[in-house]
């Protein structure tokens, strides 16, 4: 019997000094971060820790990646990321992401990724079953 795994997951974000330029505004290669935080939890959210994986031989490594900066975000703002699979096959996963700031909801970034699944020589292999989602 399988369980429908979540295929969508929020999550909050605080902007740190760290990671805001010279001119006081989210620098563009934090978003990779943010974006890879949002996949992390939402695995962590099916029951799988990447590290698990990783000790098992299954990694996923970023095969494309794209974004669109909409709007700026600064120090000390609380964002929102939504992270959703949209699409799931044999050995690739793609995400579509969407930065919000919470106070007032506006549309600071869009992204999408997609990842490959691939064994420790970084061959690619299938994703595992128990990590299938379901149509």
């Amino acid at each position: 019997m399988s369980t429908a795994l979540q295929k969508t997951i929020d999550i909050e974000i605080r902007v740190r000094y760290a990671e805001v330029d010279a001119m006081g505004v989210l620098h563009h290669s934090r978003y990779w971060t943010y974006f890879e935080m949002g996949r992390t939890e939402l695995l962590r959210s099916q029951g799988f820790a990447y590290r698990d994986l990783e000790s098992e031989g299954t990694f996923f490594v970023v095969a494309r990646c794209s974004a669109k900066f909409r709007a700026p975000a600064g120090y000390d703002d609380v964002l929102v990321l939504k992270t959703q699979v949209t699409k799931m096959r044999q050995v690739k996963i793609d995400h579509a992401y969407e930065l919000r700031r919470k106070s007032d909801g506006v549309l600071i970034a869009t992204g999408e990724t997609t990842l490959a699944c691939v064994d420790r020589q970084g061959r690619v292999i299938p994703i595992p079953a128990r990590m299938r989602l379901e149509d």
